[in-house]
């Protein structure tokens, strides 16, 4: 038998789903119909199909049957979940594709770790289309990670079947004529690839040049207008609400402008938490339909739309003949909660579980990091003055953007301290691959921690390890406890290590069940909040600090970094 036997009625449906209301996005109508599966595919959509003894019958009782959900733009690692523990958390909500560019385990362990974080979802309900990152990593200057990734990576990339294009291509990459991002987006011409943008706070001009240079779509507007212009210059829109960026009731406005048929959803970055206590890109689809937007578009901008912006609407996106058989049983277009979900033809999640957890592959042992013991003289900035003006990196009301400010310090026995009275606490950044040993040393305001250290290697775009403390004995004790747990992230008051959580695979992510990883993360921010920080998330907000694309300032194993300048610059002024 095969999928062209069901298709023409000459055999019967492996499984038929039945009286439901087919929520059809790609004509916008609503109407009676069953669908029938071959294996992991819809192969004929109708109203009386061929049953035979052997056919699995799904009663969706009436009602609506809803293509999967799509996220348009996704770092699966930020959540410190591994793909298996985060496709058991978001599968149930209704997302059974995800498109990531996977590019923290890449820049750790290179192509085969990538390979293995695919091959892995296989085993889940939930499907991977992955964007080949433009370069990695994508800090400009160049930190030091475990693995780089320029155009003789994307050669062999480019035939792997996952590939869907050229990911996060920042727009300064394309701007200053990056070499290896210019070639990968002629390897993308040549191959047929489209190129997925990354595009914060750009003007008219710098969205021209994105488009003249073949970016088919934007996740990162941070007003309705930005989007709007993206959107006038031949680009698609892709709306973000992440756990920390929440920028959908704002975006979301451009529907009423331009209309839906190019907008999309995407969460970007999530915590265990919020996909537990809200929801995932079902939750965006419920904000749109009370922002104003009629429900069935908003299902199409959560399926149909986001599958054609990355050409993959051959195989999701829609319930239709030849398409995965990813199909969302629910009660109320309005209120959109997922009753049950039939991910590759399966019956995989109902009211909100997984019927059957899905169990990770074996992983290796768990290695401490290549990197010395760190003492507190290693992480001192140094001067002959009795006082110094620094540049603290300031964060700001935006979302992760951090401005210069000015800070006067003291000088004690020739090493600046930092001042909590000032909010200017002390960060480093510490190379954990073994090549260089760096851990310069600059100066953060907004953190906010009154005592103790905060650390994780759970830190894009490099994964080193991040350090902020208001005390250097306490940040050595955090980076030590780093080291040794193989990756993670920990909290050191008074020398103790006082909350860790454990992060073991790549050093970046868990096997944890996303319950646990939630209850972990709630540990860890309240003990933030109790030393003082007072930033939604601060463990995220921590873990960002490194990212060189948001502006104006970051720190990197290479020192404090002008985001603008595209320069490494001095601390003390």
């Amino acid at each position: 038998m095969t999928l062209l036997d069901v298709a023409y009625g000459r055999q019967p449906a492996d499984t038929i789903i039945t009286n439901g209301t087919l929520v059809n996005v790609l004509t916008g109508e609503l109407y009676p119909a069953e669908i029938g599966i071959y294996q992991d595919k819809i192969a004929a959509v109708g109203t009386t199909l061929e049953r035979g003894q052997e056919t699995t019958v799904i009663d969706a009782k009436g009602g609506y049957l809803v293509p999967g959900l799509i996220d348009g733009h996704l770092h699966i690692e930020c959540s410190k979940l591994s793909v298996t523990s985060f496709a058991d958390l978001v599968v149930p909500f209704g997302t059974t594709s995800v498109v990531s560019g996977l590019d923290q385990v890449l820049v750790v362990e290179g192509l085969p770790g990538v390979r293995r974080f695919l091959e892995e979802s296989k085993q889940t309900g939930m499907r991977i289309w992955w964007g080949a990152p433009a370069k990695a990593p994508y800090t400009v200057p160049q930190s030091t990670v475990g693995f780089t990734f320029g155009p003789d990576e994307h050669r062999e990339a480019h035939t792997w079947p996952e590939c869907v294009g050229i990911w996060e291509t920042v727009q300064e990459m394309v701007e200053h004529g990056d070499p290896a991002v210019m070639q990968a987006l002629e390897l993308a011409r040549e191959h047929r690839l489209p190129v997925f943008g990354c595009a914060p706070l750009s003007d008219a001009r710098r969205i021209g040049g994105l488009a003249a240079a073949g970016v088919r779509l934007d996740h990162e507007s941070y007003s309705h207008e930005e989007m709007l212009e993206k959107l006038r210059q031949g680009m698609y829109g892709i709306v973000r609400e992440s756990s920390v960026a929440h920028f959908l009731e704002e975006n979301i406005q451009v529907v009423a402008k331009a209309g839906a048929r190019r907008v999309a959803f995407c969460t970007d970055d999530v915590h265990a938490a919020d996909v537990l206590a809200g929801g995932h890109v079902d939750r965006m689809v419920r904000m749109a339909v009370k922002a104003g937007v009629d429900p069935v578009t908003a299902i199409q901008m959560a399926t149909v739309n986001c599958a054609e912006m990355y050409r993959i609407d051959h195989l999701v996106g829609s319930i239709a003949p030849g398409r995965f058989a990813d199909v969302l049983i629910v009660d109320s277009l309005e209120d959109f909660r997922i009753r049950e979900v039939v991910a590759a033809g399966r019956l995989v999640a109902r009211d909100g579980r997984m019927i059957t957890p899905t169990t990770p592959p074996a992983r290796g042992q768990v290695r401490p990091f290549p990197v010395r013991e760190v003492t507190a003289d290693d992480l001192a900035i140094r001067s002959g003055e009795s006082e110094v003006t620094v540049l603290s990196l300031g964060f700001t009301e935006q979302v992760f953007v951090r401005k210069r400010r000015d800070v006067t310090l003291p000088v004690i026995d020739g090493v600046v301290e930092p001042s909590v009275e000032q909010d200017a606490l002390l960060v480093t950044v510490v190379e954990r691959y073994g090549k260089t040993g760096n851990m310069p040393v600059a100066v953060v305001s907004g953190m906010g921690i009154r005592r103790g250290a905060i650390a994780t290697s759970a830190a894009p775009d490099d994964n080193n390890i991040i350090c902020v403390g208001a005390s250097r004995a306490d940040m050595a004790v955090a980076i030590n406890e780093v080291v040794r747990l193989g990756g993670g992230q920990v909290i050191v008051v008074d020398g103790e290590v006082r909350e860790s959580l454990p992060l073991p695979v790549a050093g970046i992510v868990s096997d944890l069940p996303a319950a646990e990883m939630a209850a972990a993360e709630t540990r860890l921010d309240e003990l933030a909040r109790e030393l003082g920080c007072a930033l939604p998330s601060p463990l995220m907000y921590l873990f960002f600090l490194s990212i060189t694309a948001i502006p104006d300032y970051a720190v990197t194993d290479l020192g404090l970094v002008d985001c603008v300048n595209l320069e490494v610059v001095e601390v003390i002024q």
